[in-house]
């Protein structure tokens, strides 16, 4: 139960000093948000608890495919909000269109039998 604890800790810990970063410096912000955090934690959790190689690996080639979809988003969420629509509304129309090109990322790599 520690362990889950302190594995929490951490990665919330490392979310909270991204956002109080970019609050001084959105440049610094940006470049600490744009390292793969959260893949690496998650790289790192599953080693740290014995999970097989092929797993981390997979988990690894599932990441590469699906970060191409997610950048779509960091192109229609600030031009949502430059155009002066509202955050809520932009955040969730960004994170549908994100969820849409999931959907065709991942239909299009199952037409070329690549598995995530």
């Amino acid at each position: 139960m520690v362990y889950y604890l302190l594995k929490v800790l951490i990665s919330a810990l490392i979310v909270v000093l991204v956002s109080e970063i970019a609050k001084r410096s959105s440049l610094v912000g940006a470049l600490i948000a744009s390292l793969p955090l959260t893949s690496l934690l998650a790289l790192i959790w599953m080693r740290v608890e014995k999970v097989e190689s092929q797993k981390i690996a997979a988990l690894s080639s599932s990441i590469f495919w699906l970060v191409i979809p997610s950048l779509l988003f960091f192109v229609v969420f600030p031009l949502l909000l430059r155009r002066n629509i509202p955050f809520w509304i932009s955040i969730s129309i960004a994170c549908a269109v994100t969820a849409l090109s999931y959907l065709l990322l991942t239909g299009i790599l199952r037409y070329f039998h690549i598995e995530l």
